[in-house]
């Protein structure tokens, strides 16, 4: 499979398609309702919701949060509305000041993975449920995390802001609804579950998207940026990428979470940028077999694979590997240091390392508790700045 942004439809979509209101009637906490499938099913299949308190209700979700859902034009230099350099994609109202979050791939050239400059859009346009369409400015954008900061003047305009979630709320299985615009189709829903979270995912740059959260809600081209909602319609994620082969939804989309995008959006509305702390090191996750192999008595952490010259790592004295193994068809560099913890908490998954360092800003410092042959020692590390790609080894 490949992976795919979601957020830039070939060429815009007339403006002239009308967008479809919550057409929902009161919520009756008692009522079954039924509603069309878009996570794989079957044609003529449906998903059938049973309402009630704490059941999920995809009319009610719906109905709170799409008036608060926008469609996003992007318009690239040589390009115009009526075809060329143009791309569309979705997002949401924040605030009554008329802030909007979206991917930055909806308004920028960014492609995952990296790959270059990273260009803004040259005009952008949002397009409200009640047809109301003006331009926007982007007030940055950040390639780290694929999030977009917008901002529209809300004089006039009828702003109804989603809330944002709490990722510590979510658990796999349960149910969420994401609205946007997948080929131009404006306001459309799609209902599924959670099929996983803490994945890693591709972002603008060489350093991917940690904790994502993978759902078979259907998503598509153009749904980019779009919110990811639970059952009381709060954003949980902003829908990013797909895995397909085909180009189209497979059931296996991909969605920042909530937290990471806040952390974006806030620093976005601060600074016009956002900075990440860097360790500058490259790491595998120990597991139980491999410590066996390698002789050590600790089944856990981040075994340092390579360290760049001039990273904060090397400047702390970190050790990397300097032999080679080969086990279970896999090529390792050990003898390096084994990281066990940071600031007292200790290294379990693969992920943690990224995910604890990402809590962090550059120029903050951290004990590292590390393995090194054999004795365990404590090493002081102050964090960099993440660079726009990962530097090669030292």
């Amino acid at each position: 499979m490949s992976r795919r942004l979601l957020g830039a439809v070939a060429t815009l979509v007339a403006t002239a398609l009308v967008a479809l209101l919550a057409g929902c009637g009161e919520d009756d906490s008692t009522s079954t309702t039924t509603v069309e499938s878009q996570t794989g099913a079957g044609e003529g299949d449906r998903i059938v919701v049973q309402g009630g308190e704490g059941a999920f209700s995809a009319e009610a979700v719906y109905e709170r949060a799409a008036p608060g859902v926008v469609t996003i034009s992007s318009i690239f230099e040589g390009g115009s509305a009526l075809g060329g350099q143009a791309g569309q994609g979705s997002g949401f109202v924040l605030n009554d000041d008329g802030e909007i979050a979206t991917n930055a791939h909806v308004v920028t050239d960014g492609q995952a993975n990296g790959g270059g400059d990273i260009n803004e859009a040259s005009q952008v346009f949002v397009q409200f449920p009640d047809r109301n369409q003006v331009e926007a400015e982007v007030i940055g954008f950040d390639p780290y995390a694929d999030v977009a900061l917008l901002r529209v003047d809300p004089e006039g305009l009828d702003l109804q802001p989603l809330e944002l979630g709490d990722l510590e709320d979510v658990g796999v299985g349960e149910p969420v609804a994401a609205i946007g615009s997948p080929f131009g189709e404006r306001q459309s829903l799609s209902v599924g579950v959670i099929s996983a979270l803490d994945r890693a995912i591709p972002s603008l740059t060489d350093f991917e998207i940690l904790g994502a959260i993978q759902t078979d809600a259907s998503i598509n081209p153009g749904n980019s940026g779009g919110p990811l909602l639970d059952a009381e319609g709060r954003v949980v994620g902003i829908n990013q990428q797909i895995d397909t082969t085909s180009g189209g939804n497979q059931g296996v989309g991909f969605a920042v979470p909530v937290d990471l995008a806040r952390r974006s959006i806030d620093q976005l509305r601060e600074d016009g940028e956002v900075e990440y702390a860097y360790m500058g090191v490259t790491t595998v996750a120990m597991y139980p077999q491999l410590a066996e192999r390698i002789g050590i008595d600790t089944d856990a952490g981040a075994l340092v694979d390579t360290i760049p010259a001039g990273s904060p790592a090397e400047e702390a004295g970190l050790r990397d590997g300097d032999q080679r193994i080969q086990f279970q068809g896999a090529n390792f560099r050990v003898g390096g240091d084994l990281i066990t913890a940071i600031e007292g908490e200790e290294l379990v998954n693969g992920e943690d390392l990224p995910e604890i360092v990402s809590r962090y800003s550059p120029g903050d410092t951290v004990t590292l508790e590390v393995l090194r042959d054999g004795e365990r020692e404590e090493v002081d590390l102050t964090f960099g700045t993440r660079p726009d790609s990962i530097p090669t080894e030292g």
